[in-house]
């Protein structure tokens, strides 16, 4: 019996203390966490390491049918010796290192070497530059006039690249072109009935002007996505400690944004000295053969005087080039990694 606070008595079963006392002891799990470890009846799991493999595979598939039977096979005619005739007679005569002794000894194929190099130097400056420069104005202009330029932007990167090429041709015609009627406004005499196209300089003029005008908005629009992530708090240090606009890029915006700088130009240096369409539909790499690059060299040699293996081996000097290229890439990588 037990005696309430008001004093009413109250009759409870003898063994209730000890019932109470035994689910005290041994409190009932949580409600649902043994079910949810338990995998669901029927069903196996995939062992963790092997899902990611999976989910790659067919990437990899791809990439071999598309990309690494191709390489395979160039690598293969680079070594043979096809021209016409053998492709008439469906004859693959192996040379050896013939076709790559032939244009190591060729003065031509060394100037077209330097030509793409210098080429790809002088647009990755000017992408790079005037690509920052569009960037941060984005970053400075407000919203409507932001979404102007960036639509501007979008719309020279959308331009398929031979409808860009047929507009740049008109722009220089010898006769109706928009460059000589300009030059003869300003002033400039003997521009009546100029061709733009007369040597390889100038074509090569043209083609860079084109793609630089390409590539811009790739870099503009990325460079103000990646200013984006830089602190305002930043902005306002250097401004309260007097920094001019140079110091403050330099200072500010250049460390936080190096790794993009870094892939940015890297990715631009693959894009411009690899392009093929801008300088052959503009000029066919004349006038003589004046303004080829590698990619140009590579196809006039294949298709157009159809020696078919030294074309090949063209193209994989121009492969081991660019691996050059990616083998500074990622050694600053690396650096930098080690350095943080």
């Amino acid at each position: 019996m037990t005696v309430d606070s008001q004093g009413t008595a109250s009759a409870a079963p003898q063994d209730a203390p000890g019932r109470a006392a035994g689910k005290s002891q041994t409190p009932p799990p949580p409600s649902g966490a043994k079910e949810s470890l338990r995998p669901p009846r029927g069903r196996r799991s995939l062992p963790s390491g092997l899902l990611p493999y999976l989910l790659v595979t067919p990437a990899l598939l791809s990439m071999a049918v598309l990309l690494l039977y191709p390489l395979i096979r160039n690598v293969i005619l680079s070594f043979q010796g096809v021209n016409k005739r053998e492709m008439i007679r469906r004859e693959t005569p192996w040379v050896g290192f013939e076709n790559y002794t032939k244009l190591l000894g060729d003065p031509d194929f060394w100037s077209v070497v330097v030509r793409s190099l210098v080429v790809t130097a002088v647009n990755v400056a000017l992408v790079m530059l005037i690509g920052t420069l569009v960037g941060m104005l984005l970053n400075r202009l407000g919203k409507k006039m932001r979404l102007v330029l960036s639509l501007a932007l979008m719309f020279a990167w959308a331009m398929p690249i031979v409808a860009s090429v047929t507009v740049f041709r008109w722009l220089f015609d010898e006769q109706f072109g928009v460059a000589n009627w300009v030059m003869r406004s300003i002033g400039f005499s003997g521009y009546e009935q100029h061709n733009w196209f007369e040597t390889g300089f100038s074509t090569l003029v043209i083609v860079t002007i084109l793609l630089v005008w390409g590539s811009i908005p790739f870099v503009a629009l990325n460079m103000y996505a990646a200013l984006t992530t830089v602190g305002t708090e930043l902005y306002e240090a250097a401004k309260m400690d007097g920094a001019s606009g140079w110091r403050t890029f330099w200072s500010v915006v250049f460390p936080n944004l190096k790794p993009f700088f870094m892939i940015t130009t890297f990715l631009e240096i693959i894009w411009i000295f690899k392009a093929f369409t801008q300088v052959y539909a503009m000029n066919q790499g004349g006038p003589d053969r004046s303004s080829e690059t590698l990619p140009v060299f590579a196809y006039i040699e294949g298709m157009g005087q159809q020696h078919y293996g030294l074309a090949a081996a063209i193209s994989i000097l121009t492969i081991v080039m660019l691996l050059v290229a990616m083998s500074f890439y990622f050694r600053l990588i690396l650096k930098q990694e080690d350095e943080q």
